[in-house]
């Protein structure tokens, strides 16, 4: 019963999303054969009022009939350009899911049951909300302190209900990822069953606001010192699973320029500002705020930026920095063989490929940047070059790179909106060349050494241990060729049944799309 709900709720999606005009604005090049065809037929179904509409708009127009599991399913794709192109991620990138709010009294039983205490007890005076987004709403409130002085603070409240719901809508989205992977082979490269496990994974941490409380905490802790960029302080007595509350911000968004100009802030200065901390975060920390729309930037009365809303965080490794800071040099200096290497160093690129002919891709990729001037340079082009050459040469999806990339033009746009002539090679350098300096130089070099010598000396503690499980391992595998691999009559029945129903259930669910896509349009 469960896929055949699961399959209705998918035929329902999909209507509504070629109603709307959502499939006919996704990119369809290098599409064949039935995806081709549904998105021929997706676009003629597309009302003539979409066609007038941008691809967010019509996005929201859907999410609105679809529900709060669909508007987190557009942030998140949000995140990944290579699957629904760069163009579509950065629309949806920069959509304010403005959503129906809740009751105000039923945001205080969350808390109640969330806290343990009434509302009454932990705030002085609670007010309606002011935002309500896809998983919660944001409510001001005021916190006596123990001197009898007041402050007011945000609080954010689940939604009721949104876990049931998004579970329940997340059976649509795995039916959907594992037909898109058995019927489309193009789009086993993007790993969509994978994506959709993504999707879970994140969204379930991003419905914990202890979580969202602690990537605040930790992005503080890394900023302390930063010139010019912070976050709203936790207030973790009155944060649990389903609220959190923060420092309240007096500022103005990023969007309102008028307002950032009327205030005398420097524009200029701002969107220096705002590229530098990301790239800060990113390569110094390895941790960023991976959601940089301008409507989560307040700019505060002394000029700082106060970013608001880490439902989604971003983080890369060592290896992911120094692979990104040398890749970005390496279109700098046109030595577009050590960019191709870096490719194949890291494991990016599958070993098969010709170096030469990867690193002659790339230049076709970064010659033309050189021809324009730096104030006219767009990192968006850019990637959007980089990910069709990537995609020619079997490059394997690397989400935590995808989120980066697409959070880093996200912060270019809100530079260039503050400062059209704004240089962005120019504001990186400082950041990008001091951590060059530090990671790949012979400071580098030496804390390399460092590091070897530690993790020689954890192995050389482990070698007993791995002595005995090497043994143990080279007895099993020639017991098994000496004696073959057994399984018991059960265990060849279970596989057998659950072969069976797995094909079965994939022609049933393909039947009722089917089937419900063709009555819907005959009903409409």
């Amino acid at each position: 019963m469960s896929t055949w709900l699961a399959a209705m709720r998918l035929a329902r999606a999909v209507w509504v999303l070629s109603r709307e005009g959502v499939i006919a604005a996704l990119p369809r090049q290098g599409l064949s054969g039935p995806a081709r065809t549904g998105h021929a037929i997706a676009t003629r179904l597309a009302r003539r009022r979409a066609e007038g509409l941008d691809s967010a708009q019509r996005m929201t127009k859907a999410i609105a009939r679809l529900g709060p599991s669909y508007a987190k399913l557009g942030q998140f794709l949000a995140t990944r350009p290579d699957i629904i192109g760069l163009q579509m991620a950065l629309d949806l990138a920069n959509l304010q899911d403005n959503m129906e709010s809740f009751p105000t009294e039923k945001a205080k039983e969350r808390i109640a049951d969330s806290l343990g205490l009434p509302v009454t007890a932990l705030f002085s005076r609670f007010d309606p909300p002011i935002a309500a987004a896809s998983i919660a709403q944001v409510h001001p409130a005021h916190v006596r302190n123990r001197d009898g002085s007041e402050r007011k603070v945000a609080v954010k409240v689940i939604r009721p209900g949104v876990r049931t719901r998004f579970d329940r809508d997340l059976q649509s989205f795995f039916m959907f990822a594992r037909m898109q992977e058995r019927y489309i082979p193009a789009t086993r490269r993007l790993r969509p069953v994978a994506v959709a496990q993504t999707l879970a994974q994140s969204t379930r941490v991003e419905m914990d606001l202890r979580l969202e409380g602690a990537a605040l905490s930790e992005l503080a802790e890394n900023t302390r010192n930063d010139p010019g960029f912070r976050v709203p302080r936790v207030d973790w007595e009155r944060t649990g699973r389903d609220v959190l509350t923060m420092e309240w911000i007096e500022g103005i968004k990023m969007s309102d320029i008028e307002a950032l100009r009327a205030a005398g802030h420097d524009l200029e200065k701002l969107a220096v500002n705002v590229i530098q901390s990301f790239l800060r975060h990113a390569m110094r920390d390895g941790f960023f705020h991976a959601d940089m729309h301008p409507g989560n930037l307040f700019v505060v009365p002394n000029g700082d930026i106060v970013a608001v809303d880490l439902g989604i965080a971003g983080r890369i490794g060592i290896k992911e920095r120094r692979f990104l800071a040398e890749i970005l040099y390496g279109f700098i200096r046109r030595d577009y063989r050590r960019v191709a290497e870096v490719h194949f160093e890291a494991g990016y690129v599958p070993p098969h490929h010709d170096v030469e002919a990867f690193a002659q891709a790339l230049r076709a990729v970064g010659e033309p940047i050189h021809d324009q001037s730096a104030e006219t340079i767009s990192m968006g082009n850019l990637l959007t070059l980089l990910f069709d050459v990537t995609d020619i040469f079997d490059m394997q999806t690397r989400p935590e790179l995808l989120l980066l990339q697409k959070t880093m033009v996200v912060a270019e746009g809100n530079a260039r909106m503050l400062d059209p002539q704004f240089n962005m090679w120019q504001a990186a350098e400082p950041i990008v060349g001091d951590w060059v300096r530090r990671n790949l130089g012979p400071a580098g070099l030496a804390k390399d050494t460092r590091d070897g010598v530690h993790s020689a000396l954890r192995l050389a503690r482990q070698l007993p241990d791995l002595a005995e499980r090497t043994e143990r391992f080279a007895r099993e595998i020639e017991d098994m060729a000496d004696n073959g691999i057994r399984l018991s009559q059960e265990s060849i029945n279970a596989i057998g049944k659950a072969e069976a129903r797995e094909s079965r259930w994939g022609r049933v669910a393909l039947w009722v799309v089917a089937v419900a896509a063709i009555w819907l349009a005959i009903v409409s």
